[in-house]
């Protein structure tokens, strides 16, 4: 962790946004070079302010911060990329909000150890966010890219039991040994659950390809629904307990059915 200068200026994407005092915001922000922190905005909810607009949730901006007493200040701001489809669609800002959510839990505050890597994730997540017809598709991969950078990648090439390659037939998964388990290894193992042979190919295809190929594939909705069965439960496993955001994507999903 490198020792940030009093006043910087630099690239940032807001993941929360909190009233502060009367008028205030707490924003909590990623940056490429300085870590993920929390900065005010002083006076920002005031009409007049010349922040305002310029500090909105899942937005880049270029910010100027200084060094308070006891908390970073942000004392300049310009919006670079508002992503507003993010922000006049539900369901899209909804799978930005896990998104951001997801990167705030698995990092620490000022820890700069891959903040460029994950700051140039998620500013690409936004933006395909905006422009993808499929946000689904857009979020699972973000999230084995996110799991690669964290040092939880899943395996999904040989069984995390008998070390032998997998074949292509119906598997099961292990959020305790973060992989598939074979057949074989499953008489071995405990809390397993069921890893179709269709779900694991596509989780495969999307854990080694770019993402212009990946977003190539049309996924039906039951794939979609078979594979993030398995994916927020791994994440679910690791974080030892479920992401707020993904209950407000179920009541979309359910109130649009």
């Amino acid at each position: 962790m490198s020792m940030r200068p009093r006043t910087f200026r630099t690239p940032a994407l807001v993941l929360k946004r909190r009233n502060f005092g009367e008028a205030d915001r707490l924003l909590t922000l990623l940056t490429p070079l300085h870590g993920k922190f929390d900065a005010v905005a002083k006076g920002a909810r005031k009409p007049a302010s010349k922040k305002t607009g310029h500090v909105e949730l899942f937005t880049r901006a270029d910010v100027l911060i200084a060094k308070g007493r006891s908390m970073d200040i942000l004392t300049q701001a310009e919006m670079t990329n508002p992503y507003l489809p993010i922000r006049e669609d539900l369901i899209r800002g909804a799978y930005a909000n896990y998104a951001a959510e997801l990167l705030d839990r698995f990092t620490y505050d000022s820890d700069d150890t891959y903040t460029t890597t994950l700051f140039d994730l998620l500013d690409t997540t936004f933006a395909r966010l905006c422009d993808d017809d499929d946000p689904r598709r857009v979020i699972r991969y973000y999230e084995l890219r996110l799991l690669d950078e964290v040092g939880f990648r899943p395996e999904l090439n040989e069984c995390v039991v008998t070390h032998e390659d997998v074949q292509p037939t119906d598997q099961f998964f292990s959020f305790d040994g973060g992989g598939v388990v074979s057949p074989q290894g499953s008489a071995h193992s405990a809390g397993l659950v069921s890893l179709p042979v269709v779900t694991l190919k596509l989780l495969r295809h999307m854990q080694r390809s770019a993402y212009q190929q990946v977003g190539a594939l049309t996924v039906q909705d039951s794939l979609h629904s078979d594979v993030e069965r398995v994916m927020l439960g791994y994440i679910t496993y690791i974080l030892e307990n479920r992401l707020q955001s993904i209950a407000f994507i179920h009541r979309i999903r359910q109130f649009n059915s």
